[in-house]
């Protein structure tokens, strides 16, 4: 199973990751998007990956816990699968405003999906230049936010930091949801083949 991911930058760059946004796609809008967020420098705080397992550290639990909160403070958002990686977080993302319960969502989040590849406007909006409110943009930009301040606060010793980017991939239709959720789900099996991991980094 393959999916595809725009290629990494070397570990001495600012970027993992380069970005695959859409230019005139609303983020705002309803939809599914594949997120990944790395640390910079690709640095490793969230844990280590033991026998093809994720073993979290302290940080790492508490980018785990904020992560599962996300929609407690944006009520249009679905949780799907993810994973946090020793330095990156992998993500599935649904937006969906008329989603006001958030009961039941693992069973619920295969319909909501379907709806929203239904409902997605054919012709792609002008996004605003600052985030909207209820953004894809905003949502990582509070979690990554609310992840640095507890965590500077609770490590004296280190300067724990973002990329000050993340990538994201509009989920097209169920197979491509299907096949994202397979790789998320054995991204720490194949943590030694991982563009993300810095000793498969161009030097």
């Amino acid at each position: 199973m393959t999916i595809e991911i725009e290629p990494s930058e070397k570990f001495q760059n600012k970027y993992c990751v380069k970005s695959a946004r859409l230019k005139k796609w609303n983020y705002s809008s309803e939809g599914a998007y594949f997120i990944t967020i790395c640390l910079k420098n690709c640095e490793y705080f969230f844990g280590e990956i033991v026998n093809g397992k994720m073993q979290l550290s302290r940080i790492g639990i508490v980018v785990d816990k904020y992560w599962r909160e996300i929609p407690k403070h944006f009520p249009s958002v679905i949780l799907d699968e993810y994973i946090i990686m020793p330095n990156h977080v992998h993500g599935i993302i649904m937006i969906n405003h008329n989603n006001n319960s958030h009961r039941d969502v693992a069973v619920r989040r295969d319909v909501a999906v379907q709806r929203l590849y239904r409902e997605r406007p054919k012709n792609y909006k002008m996004s605003m230049i600052s985030p909207k409110s209820q953004s894809l943009s905003a949502i990582i930009r509070s979690y990554k936010s609310i992840c640095t301040k507890t965590i500077n606060k609770m490590q004296n010793q280190i300067f724990f930091a973002w990329q000050s980017r993340f990538y994201d991939r509009i989920i097209r239709d169920d197979n491509e949801l299907n096949r994202i959720r397979e790789y998320i789900f054995i991204n720490p099996s194949n943590w030694m083949k991982d563009c993300n991991n810095p000793e498969n980094l161009l030097i």
